[in-house]
């Protein structure tokens, strides 16, 4: 008796621990870490490319952003938390991308990573189909100046433009968000061409 009333409570715990598992960031506030975020829908490049992003990202500050991404060729958009340690951004590049070549964009730009990198450590690559569009990304762990990072990079084409977006996070915080990331950029959509 007393290994069946167990076993109901194991089987209990399972569906609980399944159905939190299952977070869809469409459909209400989720806990992620210590917290609830809630998501929307939100818009980049005037409206042409729309992706679910937590709702009270904010614009990064431009002296955060400086320190951040010290580089001049930094993203034009950087979306953050209140204390920046959660981002998403996106640049947009003029170089010509065609749904054929997403792939070996992403090949290039990790092989680029490693050799500016080594010590990187890399987890997942794919080509996803997200809303008729091919999105190349692959994801890691790097150092940074007092911590490790989770990073996440994808590709896409725009208007036969480059996208690049990234996504980073305390490493500690990478289980919580991988899931959640992963969702983040199926969501994403392109704005239809008008034909004139």
């Amino acid at each position: 008796m007393e290994k069946m009333v167990d076993e109901k409570i194991l089987e209990y715990i399972n569906a609980a621990e399944k159905k939190e598992a299952q977070k869809d960031i469409s459909n209400g506030a989720i806990k992620i870490g210590q917290r609830y975020y809630e998501f929307e829908e939100t818009e980049f490049f005037e409206g042409k490319l729309k992706m679910y992003i937590p709702k009270d990202f904010q614009d990064m500050p431009l002296e955060a952003r400086k320190f951040k991404y010290p580089s001049e060729n930094r993203p034009e958009i950087i979306k953050c938390n209140e204390d920046g340690s959660i981002a998403v951004t996106f640049k947009l590049i003029e170089s010509i991308l065609t749904e054929e070549y997403v792939e070996q964009l992403r090949d290039m730009m990790k092989a680029i990573n490693k050799r500016l990198n080594p010590a990187n450590i890399y987890f997942d690559e794919e080509i996803l189909e997200v809303d008729g569009k091919n999105i190349g990304y692959f994801d890691f762990k790097s150092s940074a100046i007092d911590d490790f990072l989770y990073n996440y990079m994808f590709f896409l084409s725009l208007e036969g433009k480059t996208v690049i977006g990234t996504f980073s996070c305390i490493f500690s915080d990478y289980a919580e968000w991988k899931d959640i990331i992963m969702q983040m950029v199926n969501t994403i959509r392109i704005k239809k061409e008008e034909n004139n």
